[in-house]
């Protein structure tokens, strides 16, 4: 490396906090203090980071400072573009939506910015595939045949549509990732700064710590609460991985379990209220589902979730011997009157606010300003320096998902443009005919073939457009199969009926089999299921199918950070734990089993929008199904499974999940309970008999 080089360094840096700073004070000014069009905002959120990211992604690592200079310049050019266009939009919209000779140079730059800067952030997947969509509507697609035929558009109403239209570059989701995403990523920044993160760890230490399975517990106690601070599994990893792995690594669990378990907890970090990755204020916008109502039914989701990875942990701590952490003497209590304010109080702020209704980037601005008064409380005082330096670590940790997610637009796009989404659900539906299993199945391929390229966010948005209508009708079919079955049929849908199945009027309101019932509900065109479902069911159970929908779509599109071949948390975990990274996603793939469960019981049970009584019956039995489940999938739950044991413990598992009578669910927690007992003296009575023998 050359002189000049060196010199440079320093400047990059300095760069780099200055343009961190100036946006996340511009995200602060038009979230918290004043409102802009829903254009400006978004062009000045990707103008901002597409200036940082021609810093923090540069075409050649340790560049001398001509290519730095060309890479400024790529991000000046992006940026100017992108403020240029939306200064334009009034002169466009007067010509007709016409766009002159400079609007069209401006517009494929912008385009091909965006794809660079893509392709640097997340490689050439994205990109591709914005390619193949954007060819897709102007040349290819009327060369086809079949359901995906279309009649192209011309290329100036491609550019058009691709930087104005309300779901392309500058759109609804370039809104999501300028508002709520970026200020509760800055929010965690903060949290970090604050030191909030050591009181994570701390407290799981003093909780978990002294319990069998200590240090795999603490990873579990941790990622979660890091989870709602990070938004990122690979970054929830990375951060508490470092310690929590390590630690499980010399309390004698096995380094791919201890990988992979951190890397299955980091990810339930996702999906952890109140923030989940900001994957909350995303469906809440999708679905104009209120936010306190999705925050709410997903913690108990969230906590079956990290039972399981705890259930997982605890049995290999059996198995492999591991016991308590000694050293850990501190209470819990101790633990917070030192540091906790820091991080309790800007979390209890948060939601308070929320919960009272004010908008949530109001409230995490206010937030933030509470880390910075808590912190004075703390041992770690934020002044002026610290503040700086959360200001730009904030906008550093946006970089890619601001990128990707503007980016990821120009798809939506295409898919909205085209009627793709409703095609491809329309396939879902007949692929898997009335099968939900099959349709769930199908989905999480596709997350995970999306996963490859996408964040877990961005892949939610692309897979919730493709596949949530599909999953939303499926839904909807099965409680209407049910309504029609029972015979509770509202008196005024019955004339909808008679237009649909008029033959089959005689029939709707009295009890009849199931096979009939779902004859009637397959007889019924697709244009006319909406008017049917809205004539039987209430707004409410409606509403609740549709957040059904999109949380099974958001719980598997979380499957990439954790199943082979892609396991990006896994493969983070493997590098800090000196594994082979394939063996750990297959541990963090069978850890993260609730990651595929909890979506069954969001389908088929009222887990989301029931009763409260049928809610926390459905909770307490499928906390039991699910430690049943990971005994069977470890062979070992006290002691070792022998292989009948070990498959009257499955049929117990299947007899607490599968949504059925309170007596079946009794006998199988009955039964499991006298499995715990048996397996419980067979360890007793082998550690006396190891004693004797001594």
């Amino acid at each position: 490396m050359t002189g000049v080089e060196t010199d440079s360094q320093p400047q990059t840096t300095r760069l780099l906090m200055i343009l961190g700073v100036a946006v996340s004070l511009m995200h602060i000014w038009f979230n918290v203090v004043t409102v802009l069009p829903s254009l400006w905002q978004n062009s000045l959120h990707f103008a901002g980071f597409a200036l940082i990211a021609a810093i923090v992604y540069p075409l050649r690592k340790d560049a001398s400072i001509p290519w730095r200079m060309l890479d400024l310049l790529i991000g000046l050019l992006a940026a100017s573009s992108a403020i240029y266009l939306i200064a334009m939009e009034d002169a466009i919209y007067a010509r007709g939506v016409r766009m002159a000779p400079a609007e069209w140079i401006a517009g494929i730059i912008l385009i091909l910015c965006a794809l660079e800067f893509t392709r640097r952030a997340a490689g050439w997947f994205i990109p591709v595939l914005i390619l193949i969509g954007l060819s897709y509507l102007g040349w290819w697609g009327e060369h086809i045949n079949g359901v995906f035929k279309f009649a192209g558009l011309s290329p100036e109403t491609i550019l058009f549509r691709s930087v104005y239209g309300d779901d392309a570059l500058f759109g609804i989701i370039a809104s999501i990732s300028s508002t709520y995403v970026f200020m509760f990523i800055l929010f965690g920044a903060f949290l970090l700064r604050s030191g909030a993160g050591e009181f994570v760890i701390d407290l799981a230490r003093a909780v978990a710590g002294r319990m069998i399975g200590g240090p795999g517990l603490v990873a579990v106690m941790a990622s979660g609460l890091m989870g709602t601070i990070s938004g990122s599994a690979v970054a929830n990893t990375a951060s508490t991985g470092v310690i929590t792995i390590p630690l499980m690594k010399r309390a004698g669990f096995p380094a791919k379990f201890a990988a992979g378990t951190e890397a299955a907890a980091s990810t339930g970090g996702q999906l952890m209220p109140p923030i989940m990755g900001a994957g909350a204020f995303v469906m809440a916008t999708y679905t104009q589902i209120s936010y306190n109502t999705i925050v709410l039914v997903s913690i108990l989701p969230a906590i079956l979730y990290f039972a399981t990875v705890a259930f997982f942990v605890r049995i290999e701590a059996k198995r492999s011997l591991v016991n308590a952490m000694d050293g850990e003497k501190v209470s819990a209590m101790e633990v917070i009157k030192k540091g906790g304010v820091v991080f309790l109080l800007p979390i209890g702020v948060l939601i308070a606010l929320l919960i009272y209704g004010f908008t949530p980037t109001y409230a995490a601005g206010i937030s933030i300003v509470a880390v910075v008064v808590a912190s004075w409380f703390s041992p770690n005082k934020m002044g002026p320096k610290a503040i700086i330096e959360a200001l730009a670590m904030g906008a550093k940790n946006m970089v890619m998902t601001a990128i990707l997610l503007c980016a990821v637009g120009l798809i939506v796009n295409v898919i909205s443009t085209a009627g793709v989404g409703n095609t491809f659900s329309l396939m879902i539906t007949q692929w898997a005919g009335n099968s939900m299993v099959i349709a769930l199945a199908l989905i999480a391929l596709a997350s995970l073939v999306l996963g490859m390229g996408l964040p877990v966010t961005a892949a939610y948005i692309v897979l919730g457009t493709l596949s949530a209508p599909a999953l939303h009708g499926l839904i909807t079919n099965n409680l209407l199969v049910d309504a029609l079955t029972s015979g509770q049929i509202p008196e005024t849908a019955k004339a909808i009926f008679a237009l649909v199945v008029p033959d089959q009027l005689a029939q709707i309101g009295n009890p009849m089999s199931t096979a009939a019932a779902q004859a009637i509900v397959d007889a019924i065109p697709f244009d006319m299921a909406s008017m049917i479902r809205e004539a039987v069911f209430s707004a409410d159970t409606l509403m609740f199918a549709l957040l059904s929908a999109h949380l099974i779509v958001f719980w598997l599109s979380q499957d990439s950070n954790v199943t082979p071949p892609v396991a990006l948390a896994a493969f983070t975990g493997a590098a800090i734990a000196g594994t082979k990274p394939m063996e750990t996603g297959f541990q963090s793939w069978k850890v993260a089993k609730g990651l595929y469960i909890v979506p069954l019981l969001f389908a088929y049970t009222p887990l989301v929008g029931g009763a409260w009584h049928e809610v926390f019956k459905i909770f307490f039995f499928a906390l039991f199904g699910l430690y049943a489940f990971s005994a069977t999938l470890q062979g070992f739950m006290e002691a070792k499974l022998n292989p009948l044991v070990r498959l009257l413990t499955l049929v117990t598992a299947i007899a607490l999940l599968w949504p059925t009578t309170w007596l079946i669910h009794l006998v199988g927690l009955v039964v499991l309970i006298g499995i715990f007992v048996f397996n419980r003296r067979v360890t007793q009575s082998e550690t006396e008999g190891a004693v004797l023998t001594t």
